[in-house]
């Protein structure tokens, strides 16, 4: 597939506006019998489906491997803000037994 289908793909899938209408049309498409390269040709007409396929798989697990990324780092800025903003402290006397 060319680079332009494959930056329009993206762009129109990382639009949260469009993503699940875009999974879903996308999906419809690899199952339904109506194809650019019809799958009766062997061989030829699974490569539509296939760079399809891997485009979509590419962009959804890059998309969720973004958002991990971004609750990790939300919860490592609460726990440095907790540790930060706690200013309890407790002294212990500590006593050397023998």
């Amino acid at each position: 597939m060319s680079n332009s289908f494959t930056d329009w793909y993206r762009k129109l899938i990382r639009n949260s506006k469009y993503r699940w209408l875009i999974i879903l049309g996308t999906l419809f498409y690899l199952l339904s019998p109506i194809d650019l390269l019809p799958d009766i040709i062997p061989i030829v007409g699974q490569i539509d489906d296939v760079l399809i396929l891997t485009v979509l798989v590419s962009e959804v697990s890059q998309i969720l491997i973004e958002r991990i990324r971004a609750v990790k780092s939300k919860d490592t800025d609460a726990v440095a803000d907790q540790s930060t903003a706690s200013t309890d402290s407790v002294d212990v006397n500590a006593v050397q037994v023998d």
